[in-house]
């Protein structure tokens, strides 16, 4: 019984182990699962904020892109000009290109111009030889317009050149800068695209027949030019105000400009009896004239030449340039300044005249003469145009310069605008230079009038040979 008893005890106990090993887990395991399915909502609301990131991150990346996609495109002004490379006005177109491509390199390597806009403007330009011919010019501005597509123009060098590239470009509603023309006529023909630089050539000699009247009041005076356009002009402008003040005109004689004999012109002045000369044309006439006078030693007290005096090549002509006076459309001596155009009420732009004559020295081997300063202006004028009227468009550049009141070291910018001159320059004043010899025994340009500006007293007379 007791051995009965046991077993059956054994059976309750291993059945017992039995149920437990079958009994459900116990109630951790949901829980388990719970975290987990409360972590996944988690997860998925991190997602969002990821993705945000990685869009801002890619938003930084891509607006530098986008700035630059929405940055105006630079422009490239084209400028187009035709240069004596040869023929008679070689020597001072040369330094009129000089003076211009010096501007052009200072103000690319600048950045250029930056319009309002944030558009950057920027210069090159395109030249030919004319060949000092006006058939030539008429040609080549023509292509200039047509095919090289030039926005704007700078004239060529003298007044037959620029009256000839000026038919041009009215024509074709192109705007000329013109610089080394004096002659007044062009701009009284009804054009509205031509800009004038220099002074014009009837006010030329005007200081110098002033600085005359205190000098030799009533002296005789021969007129002996070349016969073309610019020099004419200076003649015939200059022949009612030498009359005004009292000169007597004894001889008025025009010459070719392939003169190169100028023995039968000396001996008429000569034999005029004229103690003052005035007159002359370009480089090379003008050497030849100045030679001969020299040669001949006719007794003048003094003597003006247009344009080859103001070259520093002049002295080359050695005791023959001595005395030798001319008109000069700027000189470093009597440059312009920052505080002049303050005083003046006008508006200032551009280098000082020392920081001009360096860099040209820099570039050119020599010192600038007024045919360099004035090409240096044309591309400062232009420039300034642009920026006045924010805009590269020509219609807002003409409208720019017409409104123009400016000094730079070159002297006053201002423009007749009526229908009788549109575009002659009545800003711009002369001075007078002659050659005479410094302390070193070396002949050196002086400023002799106007006297407020003048850097020496006049050599008058003439010392003779």
């Amino acid at each position: 019984m007791k051995r009965l008893f046991t077993l059956l005890f054994a059976l309750l106990v291993v059945s017992t182990l039995v149920l437990a090993a079958c009994s459900p887990a116990p109630a951790e395991a949901p829980a388990a699962e719970e975290m987990a399915e409360e972590a996944a909502p988690a997860e998925e609301e991190a997602a969002p904020a990821e993705e945000a990131a990685a869009e801002e991150e890619m938003a930084e990346e891509v607006a530098p892109a986008e700035e630059a996609a929405s940055a105006p495109e630079p422009v490239t002004v084209v400028i187009g000009f035709t240069s004596s490379i040869t023929g008679s006005q070689e020597v001072s177109s040369k330094r009129q290109v000089n003076g211009f491509s010096l501007w052009m390199n200072q103000v690319n390597e600048a950045g250029g111009v930056t319009l309002s806009d944030g558009t950057v403007v920027t210069f090159e330009f395109v030249t030919y030889d004319d060949e000092s011919t006006a058939e030539r010019v008429q040609e080549l501005y023509t292509r200039l317009i047509s095919e090289d597509n030039a926005d704007f123009l700078i004239s060529p060098y003298s007044s037959g050149l620029t009256s000839a590239a000026s038919i041009v470009a009215e024509q074709n509603g192109k705007i000329l800068l013109t610089t080394g023309a004096a002659d007044d006529a062009a701009y009284k023909t009804g054009n509205t695209s031509l800009f004038q630089l220099y002074t014009p050539a009837s006010l030329y000699m005007s200081s110098t027949v002033d600085m005359l009247k205190e000098l030799n009041p009533g002296a005789k005076v021969a007129l002996v030019y070349e016969d073309v356009k610019f020099s004419t002009s200076v003649a015939q402008g200059i022949k009612p105000y030498l009359e005004a003040n009292g000169f007597e005109i004894v001889l008025e004689e025009g010459y070719a400009s392939e003169t190169a004999d100028f023995g039968p012109i000396v001996n008429k002045i000569s034999g005029s009896g004229a103690t003052v000369l005035l007159g002359g044309g370009h480089y090379n006439d003008g050497t030849a004239l100045a030679r001969s006078l020299h040669e001949r030693n006719i007794g003048l007290n003094f003597a003006y030449l247009l344009v080859a005096p103001a070259d520093s090549k002049f002295p080359e002509l050695g005791d023959a340039a001595l005395g030798i006076a001319v008109s000069s459309q700027w000189e470093l001596a009597a440059t312009h300044t920052e505080a002049e155009a303050a005083n003046m009420g006008m508006e200032w732009f551009g280098p000082t005249g020392e920081d001009f004559a360096a860099a040209y020295e820099a570039v050119a081997g020599d010192p600038p003469t007024y045919h360099a300063a004035g090409g240096y202006t044309a591309g400062l004028l232009l420039q300034k145009a642009i920026i006045n009227a924010d805009s590269a468009d020509p219609e807002a550049v003409k409208a720019a310069l017409n409104a123009m009141d400016l000094m730079t070291f070159y002297g006053g910018i201002q423009f007749d605008t009526s229908e009788e001159a549109h575009g002659l320059q009545i800003a711009h004043k002369m001075v007078v230079a002659q050659w005479q010899m410094n302390d070193a025994g070396e002949l050196t340009r002086v400023i002799i009038a106007p006297a407020d500006v003048a850097t020496a007293e006049p050599l008058y007379p003439i010392p003779a040979p």
